[in-house]
């Protein structure tokens, strides 16, 4: 029951130590306020990890040929591996069954485009149809490459929205010609992609017309593929890590690269990649919330120091109010409502600020593995409650002994 009286003890004991209750409430302010930047930080990890996976299929596998590093069948290390159309050939033949998008691609890293006055330089790919669902590349204008512009060696192309935004401003590239080293080439569509600027800073050709304009013959960089769906995550690691295995033995059988080295044939496994990184987020998570709960066991322990020295401190009031027919439960609950106030109001204190903090720099914050680090509203909420309930049993025992003092004891108390 809500009782004034109560209350004004409460506030006159507080007001007569408030350094004492002040470092206290600290001490439990700091504590939350370490607790929510830490789940915020875990949280932008978390989101900063998804988006990189988001750039491109989330089941993708990629591979590509490198440098051998161990001498086989006589042949000496150091010697470059190069893919061919054949071994995309190879490798969809045998497997093509178990594949669910697939295309081979050819790359250059820099090529100046122009469009009337407006120049810049943009990484080129020559890719085959189904690029656009390997790299989650969505079609905002016009379309992608297709299987026609394969046969046909067109020089049809299609650009990110950034090169759209650089080259032709307001204008429709539809249809539109850019130029590069003094070649045209149509516009048949924009595409836009999770990753941003970096990833829509790109213009995709035609693989064949991209391997004829630059000398490149039956040259491939890499060779991509994703797998259907499985029914579960760990059936879906499984399987892409059986698949991806065959294949890679597949390759390093044809092109005589020692099964033991593991730099002429190279690959990045999504699934296998994503499954390592969020394991090690629920091990962060877990010592995020070690940590956190460590600093608001200390605050809290903390509390109930402070209670037990204000029990101390007023044993003679207690004797006395005892003496004049208090009941326990009352001594308890006079003890307790200071013990609550100071938990709660501290809490909540470090739960805004650390709100507030991470809403005024989370945004600031934008690295490559940490984006828009945040906290759950409801996970922090219901952590504030747990401390006050924590700070409700940590006062309870002190309010306990003040209780059991018998009057006499009490009132010979100096």
């Amino acid at each position: 029951m809500f009782s004034i009286e109560r209350w004004s003890e409460v506030f006159e004991a507080i007001s007569k130590n408030k350094l004492r209750t002040f470092l206290t409430g600290f001490s439990v302010s700091i504590g939350i306020l370490i607790l929510v930047l830490l789940l915020g930080v875990g949280e932008g990890m978390k989101n900063g990890i998804e988006l990189q996976f988001a750039q491109d299929a989330q089941n993708r596998v990629q591979i590509w040929s490198g440098v051998t590093t161990v001498e086989y069948k006589g042949l000496n290390p150091g010697r470059r591996v190069q893919f061919k159309n054949k071994d995309y050939d190879l490798v969809t033949k045998n497997y093509g069954d178990d594949l669910e998008y697939k295309s081979s691609t050819y790359q250059r890293w820099v090529n100046v485009f122009s469009y009337k006055e407006n120049t810049s330089s943009y990484r080129i790919e020559g890719v085959l149809p189904d690029y656009q669902f390997l790299e989650n590349a969505g079609i905002i204008q016009g379309r992608f490459i297709n299987q026609q512009d394969q046969d046909r060696y067109t020089k049809n192309v299609v650009i990110g929205k950034k090169v759209r935004n650089e080259l032709f401003k307001t204008e429709n590239p539809l249809g539109k010609l850019i130029k590069s080293n003094g070649v045209n080439y149509k516009v048949v569509g924009v595409f836009q992609d999770p990753g941003g600027d970096r990833e829509e800073s790109r213009v995709f050709f035609p693989l064949s017309t991209m391997q004829k304009i630059y000398g490149a013959g039956n040259d491939i960089s890499n060779i991509s593929f994703t797998l259907p769906k499985a029914a579960t995550y760990e059936e879906a690691v499984k399987k892409s890590t059986a698949l991806v295995g065959e294949i890679e033995t597949l390759l390093k059988a044809r092109h005589s690269v020692a099964p033991e080295d593991t730099s002429g044939v190279n690959y990045f496994n999504s699934i296998a990649e994503a499954k390592k990184f969020y394991d090690l987020m629920a091990n962060m998570n877990l010592f995020f919330w070690f940590v956190g709960i460590a600093s608001l066991l200390a605050g809290i322990i903390g509390v109930s120091n402070i209670m037990l020295i204000i029990v101390k401190e007023r044993t003679k009031e207690i004797g006395i109010r005892k003496a004049l027919g208090a009941q326990p439960s009352s001594i308890i609950w006079m003890i307790l409502h200071e013990s609550i106030f100071v938990t709660a109001i501290s809490g909540f204190t470090g739960l805004i600020l650390g709100l507030l903090l991470l809403e005024a720099v989370g945004s600031a914050i934008q690295t490559e593995f940490i984006s828009n680090p945040e906290v759950n509203l409801n996970v922090a909420i219901s952590t504030v409650i747990v401390l006050v309930v924590s700070g409700a049993i940590a006062g309870f025992f002190p309010a306990r002994r003040g209780a059991k003092i018998k009057p006499i004891v009490a009132l010979r108390e100096e």
